[in-house]
């Protein structure tokens, strides 16, 4: 089997491609939190500072936030890239994994936001990759095993159908680089992918054993959710766990019922992290160790 779409990428074992779910052995749900949940207490939000930042005791940085999941028991941490200062060395990613290691705190994956549906000749596409295979270059640094990634906004005057082909395609080239450095690319359901069906003819158009799905249970728009959820499961390979759905055709969110996609999950074989991203308005100092209470009790 040669890879997507005919890039002509090294050939992978048809065995071993995302046309069917993952075989899975393990039944482990563990625990994990991201940076994202604590976005307005970094002192640098993509690359710039962050206009939200004020100094003090629940001022953040990832040292600082690899502490915080210790202290709360959380297994696995997901650093995610807006929030690292700009310009980081080396250094800066292997002391994280330092200090991750030495708390009992896995780096679960770090986040990116990218956008994969620039046409091939786009100059916007060529960076877009770059910037992918750079933080595959980090999260190898730190010892992630997993990027969250997104298919992106469309551009004007690309049709559905040819950001699709090209959201495959820039998966396709960044998942050789991923393989490479033993890093899983899970592409999300958001911006333009607001169902599984849509999500998983992408994942399976890359045909990589390194590119799955990133289920974010609280992007999905449709008549029914939770079975979205449950369809994408089996394909995933991180999971980010909202507190709150969206409701179909209108602006609304509700409270999620968390005990129930975890049992989706449970059910549907996943095994691995399931990652608080909390987004409400409130404080996350405040809301957050409730909430992940509730998840180590229906992950253990």
């Amino acid at each position: 089997m040669t890879g997507a779409l005919g890039l002509g990428l090294a050939p992978v074992s048809s065995l071993l491609a995302v046309s069917d779910p993952y075989p899975r052995i393990g039944k482990g749900l563990h625990v994990g939190l991201a940076a994202y949940s604590f976005r307005n207490y970094f002192e640098y939000s993509r690359g710039k500072k962050n206009p939200k930042y004020a100094a003090g005791d629940k001022a953040m940085d990832m040292p600082a936030f690899l502490e915080y999941c210790a202290r709360l028991g959380i297994e696995g941490a997901e650093l995610t890239s807006y929030f690292f200062p700009p310009d980081c060395e080396a250094s800066h990613f292997t002391d994280c994994r330092r200090i991750a290691h030495l708390n009992g705190v896995q780096i679960s994956g770090t986040a990116v936001g990218n956008n994969f549906s620039h046409p091939r000749e786009a100059p916007e596409r060529a960076e877009q990759i770059v910037h992918v295979k750079q933080w595959i270059d980090y999260a190898a640094l730190m010892g992630a095993p997993h990027i969250r990634v997104f298919a992106g906004v469309h551009p004007k005057g690309v049709s559905p159908e040819d950001a699709e082909r090209n959201a495959i395609e820039a998966l396709a080239e960044s998942a050789v680089h991923a393989e490479q450095k033993g890093v899983f690319l899970g592409i999300e359901n958001h911006d333009s992918i607001a169902t599984a069906d849509r999500l998983l003819r992408i994942v399976r158009g890359v045909e990589s054993p390194w590119v799955g799905v990133n289920l974010d249970s609280g992007n999905f728009i449709a008549d029914d959710v939770y079975a979205e959820m449950a369809a994408s499961a089996p394909y995933a390979v991180n999971v980010q766990i909202k507190t709150e759905i969206r409701v179909k055709g209108t602006k609304k969110k509700v409270p999620a019922d968390l005990e129930r996609v975890v049992k989706i999950l449970r059910d549907s074989g996943y095994a691995g992290y399931v990652v608080l991203e909390f987004e409400e308005a409130g404080d996350p100092y405040e809301h957050v160790p409730p909430i992940v209470e509730k998840l180590q009790k229906w992950c253990a």
